[in-house]
């Protein structure tokens, strides 16, 4: 999949960065209900206002359908509660940003995972792969996800908007998981759902870029930046070597 270009070979890969929504867990099932609150809280219960606020930020009120690439599909809290104001939302961006991370993190304890992640995570550990988390969801979000599905012992490196490594489609997620584990990016594969995901992978000059298929992305919108396309984060397992090089 990807450019014209043949995919790059897997065979240097030793650690791999997800993606949190849409790639660890499914986008629709995990985010559509939590989008719908989100938007009336910002709305300070105003239906209709409600309906606008998820229109500019890409989702259709009606379908739940969310826009790959959209502020809802690939945003960070900040750039939620800002886009929020900016469309009509009368709160206050601070206060709106804290109760969207307050929202975001309670809504681990409703996500509906794509596999069994711990014993996803288990296998890929049991191989000698190096795993991470970068996500544009807060730090806490991410390990209280973790927790719940039970493979927060599998992971060597976690980043949130919040963690101080930069937001997406910057490279320091990337780079902040190479400087802890002491890799070149070239070693690393980067699997998510959106083309931020796949943007951050090509700044930090990771090894792979691979997109899954259960977020807000279509092989069409993800085609141009990924080397390889899977329906989900399963099929990783066929691509990567069984035992990382040294």
């Amino acid at each position: 999949m990807g450019t014209a270009e043949a995919p790059r070979s897997a065979a240097a890969i030793a650690a791999i960065l997800f993606d949190k929504d849409g790639t660890l867990i499914g986008y629709d099932a995990s985010w559509g209900p939590v989008n719908r609150e989100l938007a009336a809280i910002a709305s300070q219960g105003d239906a209709e206002l409600a309906n606008r606020l998820l229109s500019s930020c890409g989702m259709d009120p009606l379908t739940g359908h969310v826009m790959p690439d959209s502020l809802l599909a690939a945003g960070n809290t900040v750039q939620i509660a800002e886009g929020l104001i900016a469309a009509g939302s009368p709160c206050d961006v601070s206060e709106l940003t804290k109760r969207l991370d307050q929202l975001f993190t309670n809504a681990a304890e409703k996500s509906v995972a794509v596999t069994d992640l711990k014993a996803f995570f288990a296998r890929l550990k049991g191989r000698g792969f190096k795993l991470g988390i970068a996500s544009s969801d807060n730090e806490a979000s991410i390990l209280k996800l973790a927790r719940r599905f039970g493979f927060e012992a599998d992971l060597d490196f976690v980043a949130g908007y919040d963690s101080g490594h930069g937001t997406k489609p910057q490279p320091g997620m990337v780079l902040g998981f190479c400087q802890t584990l002491g890799l070149a990016p070239e070693r690393v594969a980067v699997v998510g759902d959106n083309n931020h995901d796949l943007h951050m992978g090509r700044h930090a000059g990771a090894g792979l870029r691979i997109a899954v298929l259960t977020g807000t992305g279509s092989k069409q919108s993800l085609s141009a930046d990924c080397d390889y396309c899977f329906d989900d984060i399963t099929g990783l397992e066929d691509l990567l070597p069984q035992r990382p090089a040294s």
